[in-house]
Order: C-alpha cells, then structure tokens, then sequence
C-alpha cells in the first residue's frame, strides 16, 4: 500500500518523525542541554538554557529538479537524517541558472543549522570559475560539513544517431561539423564542461544545448532532438530499456556493475578523466557544534548497508569525511576546475 506524503510549504516532507526534543539531544551525545548551575546566594535564578539541536524540521535544498540521481541521492539522505536527527527534513527543489538559484537561496538562509544544501563540484568549484559574477562565494558563505559521493558521468546518446561506440561517435561528429548537438544542465555545470573537455580533446565542433535538469533533457535525448549528454545516472534506466545508447564512462577505470562498458580513455580520448563529487554544506557562520552533528549524521546514513546497496548499481561511491576534508577539496578543485576551464578555452559568462 503506497502512503501519501504530506506536503509542508514548497518542501516535500520526506518522512515525518517527531521525537521529544530533550530525548533527541541525549541519544545525539550533544551537551545542549542546561547551562550552568547558578552560583551560592542565586537560589531561584533560573539557569541560562541553550535549545536542543534540532528541535524542529530542516530544509535540504536541492538545485535540482525532482528525479535525478543527485536529488534521488538528496531525498535518500534525508530520509536517513531523519533517524539521525529527529526530525523531518523537507526536499526543496530549486533549480535554475547552472545551479545558482538553488546555492544562492541557501547562502542567503539563516546560520543556524536548520538549512543544508546539496552541494557539487558544479556549485562550489566549478562556478566560480565558469561566472565573472557570482551572486555566492563557495568558501565565504558556505561551511563543509561532510562530502557525500563520487559519481563518473556517463556518455549517453539518442537511439537514432548512427553510432554503436564512442570512437565511432568522433568520427560521426568530425564527418558533421556543427550539426552534433550535446544537452548540459546550464552553462558552468559539470555536464557541461565533461562535454567541452570532450569537445576540446577529440578536436570536435559541438553544438550546446543548456536545460535546467537532466529531466527536462531526457525527452529531448530520447526523441533524437539533442544527441549526446554526460549523464549523471539518470539515463541507466532508459539505457537499460534500449531507448538510449551508453558508450563510455567518464571514470579513470570501468565499473564494477558495468564491466563491458569502456572508459572515455579506452575508447577514444586518451587521458580523460573526469569524476564527479557531491556534498553537504551550511550557510557560513552554522556553530561548529552544529556542524559536527550534522556530519556525524551523514556519516551515519551513509554507513547503514541497505543505503550504500541502494546507490551501487548508479556506480556512486560513497566517502563521507570530515567538515575539514570536505573544505579542503573544495579549495583544492576550485583552482583545478579553474585551470581546466582555460585549457578547454572556456570563457566565464
């Protein structure tokens, strides 16, 4: 029997569960409970109190549309928070402008741990080097609290193009400059720029078609009106059923799950290597307390094995890590991405 859920605001709530506030503080391990004794002479004063993190719902704001591997991963997580915390976590779909809508709105929201956001490569490398401006800083206004997953993309073509393999596929393009067309989730984002790098290595002509999500692209792929996607996930089921082609990964070897399918670099391009990661962060300015909870209750759900099963045929690697990490990368890839950008000869918008 399928359970409604019901709706809060513009959020989904992803599964209700309210626990007392006090019982949630104990088995968090957290000290948020009473503050000092009062001193000798103070009898009657009452105590100053700290509230018990969380004592009411979170918002995860995903910058993606619904039905995706990143918010599929997103709603998973939060489903998982919920045991962790709680609390009910509310998904909150808000995408748009090459992820900028969705970070934009959780850079603004309040620092008090009651706001995450699903972070990328795309919105916290990537963008900084694809926009001259920026309405976010990703280091400035944001703090790690854990790094979530790895993911290779996916070489995925629409049935009619007249191509079996990713070598075949270049040949195609080289014999039909300008006229092979790849869909993006806007311009910046990390589908984007795998494209480019494939633009940019084979030597090809390749004409650019932005959407919002890789649901809003999928129609067009599957009925031949754009090409060729780097897909994150979302197209293995359509794949599967014969309604698209996969010709290569991205990643630097092939995939358990997927052992006949060859790597970019086998199978035309040497030297690509290109993987993508996904994480959670705050506004800037969420107390550090706060910040430790949350990234134990990451590491948590992610350690839980029906969780890890869930997401192994997506060839999603699960890494979790400390808030320290997880900002350590972030720096790291912003001036890789940044660099890569140049060499494909992209220029920010």
């Amino acid at each position: 029997m399928t359970r409604r859920r019901p709706r809060c605001g513009r959020g989904v709530l992803l599964r209700p569960r309210v626990l007392v506030a006090a019982a949630v503080a104990l088995c968090a391990g957290v000290a948020w409970g009473a503050g000092p004794a009062p001193a000798p002479g103070e009898a009657g004063v009452a105590a100053k109190t700290v509230p018990a993190y969380p004592s009411k719902p979170i918002r995860f704001i995903i910058p993606y549309p619904p039905g995706g591997l990143a918010d599929t991963f997103a709603r998973a997580l939060g489903e998982g928070l919920v045991d962790q915390l709680g609390q009910p976590v509310l998904a909150e779909n808000r995408p748009g402008g090459s992820l900028i809508v969705g970070a934009e709105a959780a850079a603004k929201s309040a620092p008090d741990g009651y706001t995450l956001f699903l972070g990328s490569v795309s919105s916290l490398a990537i963008n900084l080097g694809a926009f001259r401006h920026l309405p976010y800083d990703p280091v400035r206004d944001f703090a790690p609290v854990s790094l979530a997953f790895y993911t290779p993309l996916y070489l995925v073509v629409s049935p009619d193009l007249p191509v079996r393999t990713a070598r075949e596929l270049i040949d195609y393009a080289r014999l039909h400059p300008g006229r092979v067309s790849f869909a993006s989730l806007g311009y910046g984002s990390s589908v984007h720029l795998a494209a480019e790098m494939f633009k940019s290595m084979a030597g090809l002509d390749l004409v650019h078609v932005p959407y919002k999500g890789t649901t809003t692209a999928l129609p067009d792929i599957l009925a031949g009106r754009v090409n060729m996607i780097f897909d994150g996930g979302a197209f293995l089921p359509q794949v599967q059923a014969g309604k698209a082609r996969l010709l290569a990964v991205t990643s630097p070897q092939r995939l358990a799950f997927l052992p006949d399918v060859p790597t970019l670099s086998e199978a035309g391009v040497p030297g690509y290597d290109l993987v993508i990661w996904f994480g959670v962060v705050v506004p800037s300015g969420v107390p550090a307390a706060i910040i430790e909870r949350l990234s134990r209750a990451v590491a948590a759900v992610e350690h839980q094995a029906a969780f890890r099963e869930r997401f192994f045929s997506s060839g999603v690697e699960l890494v979790g890590g400390t808030p320290q990490a997880f900002g350590a990368l972030i720096k790291t890839d912003i001036e890789r991405w940044t660099r890569l950008f140049r060499a494909a000869g992209v220029q920010p918008e």
